[in-house]
């Protein structure tokens, strides 16, 4: 019976009518995680259950003396000191002689994903509060903004959204703005070349600083640019105070409009002098290092934020000697109240000129989801950690413990594949089953006596 039913999940167990096991049946056989099941035999069943899972044995037991049939309740045996291993069981009465049956189902593939939803969720929430901060920051520099703003749907040329400036040069609060067909009061000129700008926008995507008068005779430069939010398309028109240009500073090659460009990117942007001191660094910046502003990281070292100290900048310099440019390079970024992330960082130096300097892009990698085995980064991290002992420990010790190291990573990573089936995990990593089973106990994967080919030697 116990082999019959434990076709419906992965273990059987047959008890009395007081719950002490009297026989178990597996349908995984001896390469599961149940494969010290059969040491129950003669034991109650709730002790072989972690503490908090025994009121579930015994529910398990009242409901199917009583009813004949259990509900489905998980409970988590103890598999050694390594691991509890979570199984779903359902309880069924046999025969008069109060003979019982517990079907399980291994939950742990469901754990894992669970696991991983939490761990989804986490990411999503971090997301949301960081898109928060993201509008928080837009609504203030939104209305502090000197110039006048207007966001308008394109195919309506209706007023979405308006700044304080915009209402004192329209001469209206901004909530009365807001809904009212664009352009708003102004004379036949006027009108007829802010919808050209408009035109031009929708079809380029930006149009240049136009000239023109508004009420009371004032010069206004107004510009337009086109973007897309959600399903819908919008301008974005700006109005700015007509004021002689400086040389050199007009057009799209404006200095001030690459500065803008590099103040507002999504990714960090500083720039230092040739031993690392930071001379600017844009906001993207500021947020990973966690600072509050451009003054408090000016003057500072490079190197306290990005890589390991003392280590990492040697290695871009050298690099920009060799190349000119650095790419994509790998590193960690650490923030003032300790927080760190994985960053990719590119460099590009002037080392002539008036004020020789080198120019960093990083880009936070970090909430990117990892495509390799779950221990990829924790493997990283313990081969940093090794590289760290350079020059205290010897290179033959060294190499021993990395080999070890990754040895055991890879053989995690194989059991984690084969949902823990030791002959499975031995082909895919082309050792023979008894060769495993040395490694396992080598690296402590194993509790000592719990394995049954204990006594295999190579």
């Amino acid at each position: 019976a116990a082999a019959l039913l434990a076709v419906a999940g992965d273990i059987a167990l047959v008890m009395d009518g007081a719950g002490v096991i009297r026989d178990v049946a597996l349908t995984g056989g001896g390469d599961s995680q149940f494969d010290t099941a059969t040491e129950w035999v003669g034991r109650p069943w709730n002790e072989t259950v972690s503490g908090d899972s025994r009121a579930k044995i015994d529910m398990l037991l009242r409901e199917a003396v009583h009813q004949g049939v259990s509900k489905r309740r998980q409970v988590n045996h103890v598999m050694g000191d390594v691991t509890d291993v979570p199984v779903s069981y359902t309880t069924v009465k046999l025969g008069q002689d109060g003979s019982l049956v517990a079907v399980g189902r291994d939950m742990r593939h469901v754990s894992a994903l669970q696991q991983r939803l939490v761990e989804a969720q986490q990411a999503m929430e971090r997301d949301y509060w960081r898109l928060r901060h993201v509008e928080t920051r837009y609504r203030l520099l939104f209305q502090l903004a000197s110039d006048g703003i207007l966001v308008l749907d394109a195919s309506t040329l209706k007023v979405l959204d308006a700044n304080g400036a915009a209402g004192q040069i329209f001469g209206e609060p901004t909530d009365r703005l807001i809904g009212r067909a664009f352009p708003l009061g102004m004379d036949a000129p006027a009108a007829q070349a802010l919808e050209e700008l408009l035109s031009a926008a929708r079809s380029a995507g930006r149009a240049g600083d136009i000239s023109l008068a508004l009420q009371g005779g004032r010069v206004f430069h107004a510009s337009a640019s086109c973007f897309r939010q959600e399903s819908a398309t919008l301008l974005l028109v700006r109005f700015s105070p007509a004021a002689l240009p400086e040389a050199g500073s007009t057009g799209a090659n404006s200095p001030s409009r690459l500065v803008d460009l590099l103040e507002r990117s999504p990714d960090a942007f500083v720039v230092t002098e040739l031993d690392g001191t930071i001379l600017t660094a844009n906001r993207a910046f500021l947020d990973i290092t966690e600072l509050a502003s451009e003054e408090q990281v000016r003057g500072t070292a490079l190197a306290t934020y990005i890589g390991r100290p003392g280590a990492d900048f040697p290695v871009f310099t050298s690099m920009l000697r060799k190349n000119g440019a650095v790419r994509l390079m790998a590193t960690s970024a650490r923030g003032l109240h300790g927080n760190q992330s994985e960053v990719e960082v590119s460099a590009v130096w002037v080392p002539e000129g008036e004020e020789p300097c080198i120019g960093f892009t990083i880009r936070d990698i970090g909430r990117r989801l990892a495509s390799g085995p779950q221990g990829a980064r924790d493997l990283t991290r313990a081969v940093e950690e090794l590289t760290s002992l350079v020059g205290r420990v010897s290179l033959r010790d060294l190499v021993r413990d990395t080999i070890d190291l990754v040895e055991r990573h890879f053989i995690e990573a194989a059991l984690e594949l084969t949902n823990d089936n030791r002959t499975s995990a031995a082909e895919v990593l082309g050792v023979s089953r008894q060769s495993l089973y040395v490694k396992l106990r080598r690296h402590r994967l194993v509790t000592p006596g719990t394995d049954r080919d204990e006594d295999v030697t190579i």
